[in-house]
């Protein structure tokens, strides 16, 4: 099994280091690592440093530093706006799109919305987003955190004003003629992905996104819910591009 990966704000720059915090908990209390085990600590910019175990102390580890690296940045920036869905689901979406390599996050009220993040309650829910990227970026060993956009959520109009921005964009759509198995893809560049709520996208949702630039796409003939057709997209992609 691969050593496992913790997040830290800045990697160390001496050969020794202290892992507390949230993350020192985690790997003392939760993990309950042991002296000579091996661990990776990444500060989500693509920097990572391979350390061992040299103390284990209440919710901290002393580690040695054994090894430094950095991952490039991918060439292609894969960027999925979520229609907002009601439950679990879109943090269910979040987790498997960021263990299968989405680069940013972007949650959009659409029309057809269930859920609405109004005050609080949207700033409580983005704030969940972000710990579920969090937890799956360490889980799939990612040394790039993606990014949860949104101030908490994005409106129709700034998602349409992404796409025209994008080298590419794609709108899964049950109906559409064209397959993302087969979109002419970029040479690099954003690539965003739009993936609608429950009830689907509204018309003048779609004439927007359009008219913006993006290409209506379908993933194949059975219809996915909205937590499972960014993952379903991502892998297309994922394949296509060598990422995988």
């Amino acid at each position: 099994m691969s050593a496992p990966l913790f997040l830290v704000e800045s990697l160390p720059t001496a050969d020794t280091a202290i892992l507390e915090g949230a993350e020192g908990h985690h790997a003392a209390t939760v993990q309950r690592l042991r002296v000579g085990e091996e661990l990776l600590l990444a500060d989500g910019r693509g920097g990572t440093a391979a350390a061992v175990v040299t103390a284990v102390g209440k919710g901290v580890l002393d580690v040695r530093i054994t090894s430094r690296g950095y991952t490039d940045a991918p060439v292609h920036r894969l960027v999925v706006v979520q229609g907002l869905a009601k439950g679990e689901r879109g943090e269910l979406a979040v987790q498997a799109m960021t263990e299968v390599g989405v680069d940013e996050i972007v949650p959009w009220t659409a029309a057809r919305s269930v859920t609405q993040w109004r005050g609080d309650r949207g700033v409580r829910a983005r704030e969940k987003w972000v710990a579920t990227v969090r937890e799956a970026t360490k889980q799939a060993r990612r040394a790039w955190l993606p990014v949860v956009a949104g101030t908490p959520d994005e409106a129709t109009s700034q998602v349409a004003g992404r796409i025209a921005g994008a080298a590419a964009a794609y709108v899964l759509h049950e109906q559409a003629e064209k397959r993302l198995v087969t979109a002419e893809l970029p040479d690099g560049g954003e690539i965003v992905l739009v993936v609608g709520p429950e009830g689907g996208l509204a018309p003048d949702e779609l004439t927007a996104f359009v008219a913006a630039g993006a290409q209506t796409v379908r993933l194949g003939p059975s219809v996915l819910r909205t937590s499972t057709a960014g993952v379903a997209a991502l892998s297309v992609l994922a394949a296509r591009l060598g990422r995988w």
